[in-house]
């Protein structure tokens, strides 16, 4: 994967020694929404630098942190997911409130102009920036006039349902465990990913040792449940099964675990970095009445996603 330049300030913006084609926003998640914006980007660059624009965290963590909605990928998996759509360089933002209080007169000079060089800037219809979104595509396009740079606009990705692509309606999907839908709106499987932490070794009691991710887990953790998933270890994919919850049987759970069983695995995995990348729901998570009846149903569990896998 290549990886894009990164800045992760204001006082970092490289300067307009290069002409860069700039689109700006959220990108949480970078669902096929987001990538038809970074096609229409790169088609209108003309040999510009792709620049993107994105925050360190959604506004509303600042603005409002009790209504901010979870995000579907920390800013490292964002960064990575931009670049591997081509961008060239993403200027990561801290949303301050400091940040949150400057004009759009002052954005558009001291981050586009100044910060960036922009010779084309690509948005939405309902785009709006600076101090309480006081900047519209109207002020956007007369301060492209001014500077000399381009303003063009982009249409919202729609399905054949009529409905828009969306990190929210992803996220929607992603709290009921339907990953398979989640990932038609990505363009991809939903993964997160974490350091692999020791755990009560139950799992391997029960003759299906598990990885357990330590929190932060990096990406939205999907509804509780069985999941048929794939390992990814060192750049390889391995299939697997996840379980994500408290792991009713034994009651003793603070928290929610994401374990994974690696099929034909046997490596030491503590301490090492490992993603899960989710392709299907399984079942619900349950109590049984004792660990050997648990230890069946992981066993049922393992067949049918083998089957699932190896389709």
């Amino acid at each position: 994967m290549t990886m894009p330049e990164v800045t992760w300030s204001l006082d970092d913006l490289p300067g307009g020694s290069v002409s860069r084609a700039v689109t700006i926003g959220k990108f949480d998640g970078v669902h096929l929404g987001h990538q038809r914006v970074l096609q229409s980007l790169a088609e209108m660059a003309e040999g510009a630098e792709l620049t993107v624009v994105t925050f360190d965290r959604h506004p509303r963590a600042t603005l409002d942190p009790e209504s901010a909605p979870e995000a579907l990928v920390s800013v490292r998996q964002k960064v990575e997911f931009l670049g591997a759509a081509g961008v060239d360089r993403v200027a990561v933002i801290p949303f301050t409130h400091e940040f949150a209080d400057l004009g759009h007169e002052d954005f558009v000079k001291h981050i586009l102009v100044d910060g960036l060089g922009v010779s084309a800037v690509l948005v939405g219809r309902d785009f709006r920036y600076g101090h309480e979104g006081a900047g519209s595509l109207q002020t956007l396009t007369d301060a492209g006039q001014t500077y000399g740079f381009a303003v063009n606009t982009c249409q919202d990705v729609v399905e054949d349902g009529g409905q828009r692509v969306s990190s929210t309606r992803i996220r929607a999907l992603l709290r009921e465990g339907a990953v398979v839908e989640a990932a038609g709106l990505l363009g991809r499987r939903h993964v997160v990913r974490s350091t692999v932490v020791g755990g009560q070794t139950r799992g391997r009691d029960l003759g299906w040792p598990t990885a357990n991710l330590a929190n932060p887990v990096e990406g939205m953790i999907p509804a509780d449940g069985v999941y048929a998933t794939y390992a990814g270890i060192d750049g390889k994919l391995l299939p697997a099964m996840t379980s994500i919850g408290v792991n009713p049987t034994f009651d003793d759970v603070n928290g929610r675990v994401v374990e994974t069983h690696v099929f034909d695995f046997s490596e030491t995995l503590y301490d090492r970095e490992m993603t899960v990348e989710f392709v299907e729901y399984v079942r619900p998570m349950q109590k049984f009445a004792d660990a050997d009846e648990l230890a069946a149903q992981m066993g049922k569990d393992a067949d049918h996603i083998r089957r699932v896998l190896s389709q």
